[in-house]
């Protein structure tokens, strides 16, 4: 309800006459102040986005086929076909405190935004005074008065309009900053679990081959019993088994801080945590569909912000060239008032005033902002083409982890496949004794290295497709910031 509608009920009692006189001036003030809404221009640097070099296509998808590709698009991490995965993954977007942190970030920008438009609109406020005073010998005073004031300030250079659009941008910058924190939190999740399966099965293969070393030992020993091996091949058997025993602490330690990191990740404490269980090789490995160049520049979140920040110091260096210029503000008052109660606020008043204020002299200080202003804008020019050609980067580089990873697992594979191979026929054979034991022990550490080697080469090609879906924008910044694409987290 407005200062004048809360004025009327008051006034009932005022003669007809004076009451239209009192609220006659009021609304000839605020048309007065509606005009001058009208008049303005703007002193802000023209937009034109920054230019960057951004080739026709990347390096590293030339030649490639798309026919197998998906689209990278929100909730890219459905596309490894795992639920526990995508539980993890929303649970942490429902309750991670960095993201909640960044989500408050927004939420704090966009509050700045609105104080920030605030005098871009007239204020208007309503006052009531009473007043009783003695002069002495009993002689007693009274008047009360109640009355509304309105002000305006003629944003005739655009410095107010600026101001706002100045906060309404970095608010936008803060929402991509926000999509970035998610795309980084998501691609996190997504990799540590992946690193969780694999040392899983790292671990897994470090107690297979502990054990069969601890059998070939006491075949070993059976046989120096029997005068057929020798203490040095007992004593090389005892100190293979103990190197293979060895790796499995060290395995299990990073199995264990991948898990409470996961935890954190997924914002809960690492006691009693859990992850499922899934075969690494059970994941299919999706290749995300080389976009353009040019599409980074809608796509990834980082980008964005960096643009929106720019274009909020390209509005400040408007603001500060303004501020060079006079201001005209416009006040008007109008309300009512008396001297005694029997005549309750009877005597309606009303006033219209339009003052003018220019800078002369302030030391520079004005002249100070705008070079403050303008050297923002030029580090925000740079800083928005760092991350433009940061960002293609991260596509090369993603696009060759993932050519080359692929390449490497085919060739592991084949080099496990032979290992094995050689440890089963290293083994028979020396139970026929047609070859001597060093043969064996070779064996044995070929397979195990090249078995461990192999489960790292998958856990490295998925993690290559993470770095693809990241590398493109994962689907967050091509929302529109007005949305908000991440719903505050929970703490139920």
């Amino acid at each position: 309800m407005s200062g004048l509608s809360r004025l009327a009920p008051l006034s009932r009692a005022v003669s007809p006459p004076a009451r239209v006189s009192c609220l006659c001036c009021l609304r000839a003030a605020l048309c007065v102040l509606g005009v001058a809404l009208l008049a303005g221009c703007s002193l802000v640097p023209a937009w034109q986005r920054p230019g960057v070099p951004l080739a026709q296509s990347f390096d590293g998808a030339a030649g490639e086929s798309l026919a197998n590709t998906v689209p990278v698009r929100s909730g890219w991490w459905r596309e490894y076909h795992d639920p526990s995965l995508d539980g993890l993954v929303e649970r942490s977007l429902r309750n991670n405190f960095t993201l909640a942190s960044a989500i408050a970030s927004v939420e704090q920008a966009r509050g700045n935004a609105e104080k920030a438009g605030a005098p871009k609109y007239p204020s208007l406020s309503l006052d009531g005074t009473f007043d009783r005073s003695h002069q002495g010998r009993g002689s007693t005073t009274k008047s009360q008065s109640l009355f509304a004031e309105a002000s305006y300030e003629v944003d005739f250079w655009g410095f107010n309009a600026a101001n706002a659009s100045a906060a309404d941008l970095l608010a936008r910058a803060s929402a991509f900053d926000r999509d970035t924190v998610a795309l980084t939190l998501t691609a996190s999740v997504t990799d540590t679990y992946f690193q969780v399966q694999s040392l899983r099965r790292r671990l897994a293969i470090a107690h297979s081959i502990s054990d069969d070393a601890w059998h070939i030992l006491q075949l070993l020993l059976a046989q120096q019993q029997a005068g057929v091996a020798t203490e040095l091949q007992v004593q090389q058997q005892r100190n293979a088994l103990a190197t293979f025993q060895a790796a499995v602490p060290a395995l299990q330690q990073q199995l264990d801080t991948s898990i409470h990191a996961l935890a954190v990740l997924a914002g809960t404490a690492p006691e009693q945590f859990t992850v499922s269980d899934t075969a690494l090789a059970d994941f299919p490995i999706p290749q995300p569909r080389p976009n353009l160049p040019a599409s980074l520049l809608e796509t990834r979140p980082d980008i964005r912000s960096k643009e929106a920040q720019l274009q909020s110091a390209n509005q400040s260096v408007g603001a500060a060239r303004a501020a060079f210029l006079p201001n005209i503000v416009l006040t008007a008052d109008g309300g009512l008032s008396s001297r005694s109660l029997s005549h309750f606020l009877s005597s309606p008043f009303a006033s219209l005033a339009a003052s003018l204020a220019a800078p002369i002299f302030d030391g520079g200080a004005l002249r100070g902002q705008l070079h403050a202003s303008q050297a923002a804008e030029a580090k925000g020019v740079a800083d928005y083409q760092q991350a433009v050609i940061t960002a293609l980067q991260d596509v090369e580089d993603a696009l060759t982890a993932a050519r080359q990873q692929q390449l490497a697992e085919a060739a592991d594979q084949n080099a496990a496949d032979a290992a094995r191979k050689a440890a089963t026929l290293a083994q028979a054979q020396y139970r026929l004794g047609t070859v001597d034991f060093l043969t064996v022990l070779d064996a044995q550490r070929t397979l195990f290295q090249a078995e461990d080697t192999l489960v790292q080469a998958r856990l490295a090609r998925l993690q290559a497709s993470v770095s693809l879906f990241r590398a493109f924008g994962g689907g967050f910044g091509v929302t529109d910031s007005s949305t908000a694409s991440i719903s505050t987290p929970s703490r139920s």
